[in-house]
């Protein structure tokens, strides 16, 4: 068994590279969700829950796309996967704030509610984002 997958693992790049893709998103989607949460504690010291969170989205943002495009998908920067990722996040945030604003209201901390919401998002938006960064005008 260990030799049919070590075989497989050898005669097959594509399944090579999407794992390796895979696992360069969760450095970088672990980096930019501290950097987000980190923000918004800080900010939820002097202002709201909703102010905080998109104060922390901003942050977390930035470093984002320049750590997906170079990192995660080893891209260059350009319009096109500009605004991808923009819109990517853009509908992104809406869900993030609703799941935000519903966890608070069924009785989760501000503090804690923002791990529930990035639990949940994550995975969405990687699949949002491979879709922007890998789709190929025919």
């Amino acid at each position: 068994m260990n030799e049919r997958l070590k075989t497989y693992w050898q005669e097959n790049p594509k399944v090579r590279q999407e794992v390796g893709r895979i696992f360069r998103f969760g450095i970088t989607g672990t980096t930019c969700s501290l950097i987000h949460y980190g923000i918004y504690c800080l900010i939820l010291l002097v202002a709201n829950y909703n102010i905080a969170y998109t104060g922390g989205y901003i942050g977390g943002l930035i470093v984002n796309y320049f750590l997906t495009t170079y990192f995660t998908f080893r891209k260059r920067p350009s319009k096109g996967n500009l605004a991808g990722f923009i819109g990517s996040h853009a509908l992104n945030y809406l869900l993030e704030m609703a799941l935000l604003n519903l966890f608070v209201w069924i009785g989760l901390s501000d503090w804690l509610a923002p791990i529930c919401v990035m639990i949940i998002v994550v995975p969405i938006n990687f699949l949002i984002l491979q879709l922007v960064y890998t789709f190929r005008k025919k």
